[in-house]
């Protein structure tokens, strides 16, 4: 059944087709060069997790020359990330974690024998936490959040969850409130680290790539739309649409990232059908983005940095629906103004933090949000001086992976 589960999910993203004997604890021989070599696992779920993992898994690669880093994934997405952020590195090896089943574990700690395991954010799984401490594998939770819906659920089984929680040898918690949270689950040895997000900052390549786009777009005024969710690409393009006689609007571009590659199709498709000409990124070329283009679907994987630089102002998406929001901290990176919906239980202390300092502002709906954007794109010294805030929102929150390092020192074996 869950083998059928794969295979027609893959009928959509192919990378559920690829390394299935993985999520069933079955993995190639590791080459030489990793085989001689002590592996300190890092569990990144899916994109946002690898992403937040990238500063973390630098600083062990520099610390701890003689290992080697074993990154698992769930997501054919976080996959593929992974492979975009580590595949030039001879001492990353990428895989995908087994189904949390007790006997599918053990075959992945006796093949890779890890001597640490790291998971990051919100990843608990019972039975994984059990087979570590069965082979003595000291297992942290870094860059930790827990919402207080979260906590709510895990109370449900109480039993079960308090008792992988404090299997657990440490936990980096990102604020104080979710350390408190963790506590009430049963977590042991919690320390506030804060997000090691903060400490994710762009490449000159992908600045060059974002700065390449604004060249194509040109004079126009760019609103980004990033990492939407299921619906609220719908309720943007209505939006969008009532507006588009408006000549406010006229040289208005939005670019709307998707926040699953799924769905590229569709938001194209959508946005067509309510007469606000379409572009892929992946088709723009080399030329000059035509007047006519209301709308750019961002349908490529691993350049959320370029987006953020070639826009003015930027939507965080999973906000204006209650999903709990989406990883707002990259665009503070890039120095861009933030625009954050009514639903961000996902990210709650940061977002409070940055509405106080001045670098993003709570929007009520999409209208409000858009309002929001014009007014923001209508006056350049506001803009300005919204985007200087949020870089020092970021500069003010760094240093998380230096002391999630501090927290695993004593949990690495050197020998």
């Amino acid at each position: 059944m869950v083998l059928l589960r794969l295979w027609r999910r893959g009928s959509k993203e192919p990378g559920y087709r690829q390394h299935v004997l993985e999520r069933i604890g079955f993995y190639p021989r590791l080459v030489p060069e990793l085989a001689s070599r002590k592996f300190l696992w890092v569990h990144a779920v899916s994109v946002g997790e690898t992403r937040a993992a990238e500063p973390l898994i630098a600083a062990l690669l520099d610390a701890y020359p003689q290992h080697a880093i074993l990154l698992t994934h769930m997501t054919a997405t976080g996959r593929a990330t992974g492979q975009a952020l580590f595949g030039a590195s001879s001492r990353v090896q990428q895989c995908f974690l087994p189904y949390d089943t007790g006997w599918m574990v053990g075959r992945f700690l006796r093949h890779f024998k890890p001597s640490l395991c790291v998971l990051m954010e919100t990843e608990v799984w019972p039975n994984l936490i059990v087979q570590c401490g069965r082979y003595r594998v000291p297992v942290a939770l870094v860059n930790a959040r827990l919402s207080e819906r979260s906590l709510r659920r895990g109370k449900r089984f109480s039993t079960l969850m308090t008792e992988a929680a404090s299997g657990m040898s440490c936990v980096g918690a990102q604020t104080e409130a979710d350390a408190g949270r963790l506590r009430q689950l049963g977590g042991r040895n919690v320390h506030v680290t804060g997000s090691v997000k903060f400490d994710v900052t762009p490449t000159p390549a992908l600045l060059a790539v974002g700065a390449a786009l604004r060249a194509q777009i040109g004079d126009r005024r760019v609103l980004l739309c990033a990492s939407t969710r299921e619906g609220e690409e719908e309720l943007i393009l209505d939006a969008l649409s009532r507006r588009r006689q408006n000549p406010a609007y006229a040289d208005l571009l939005t670019v709307i990232v998707p926040r699953h590659p799924q769905r590229f199709d569709e938001v194209v498709d959508m946005a067509a059908g309510k007469g606000l000409p379409p572009l892929r990124r992946t088709r723009m070329g080399g030329s000059a983005v035509s007047p006519e283009v209301r709308v750019l679907v961002g349908d490529s994987m691993g350049e959320m940095f370029a987006y953020y630089a070639l826009c003015d102002v930027a939507f965080i998406g999973g906000s204006l629906l209650p999903m709990g929001g989406q990883n707002l901290i990259e665009a503070f990176a890039v120095s861009k103004p933030v625009l954050i919906g009514p639903h961000t239980f996902n990210f709650s202390a940061i977002t409070e933090q940055a509405i106080v300092a001045g670098a993003a502002q709570r929007v009520s709906d999409v209208d409000n949000m858009l309002d929001a954007a014009e007014r923001l794109l209508q006056n350049d010294r506001e803009r300005q001086d919204m985007g200087e805030k949020a870089s020092n929102f970021a500069c003010q929150h760094r240093g998380a992976t230096a002391r999630t390092m501090a927290l695993l020192q004593p949990l690495i074996t050197t020998v």
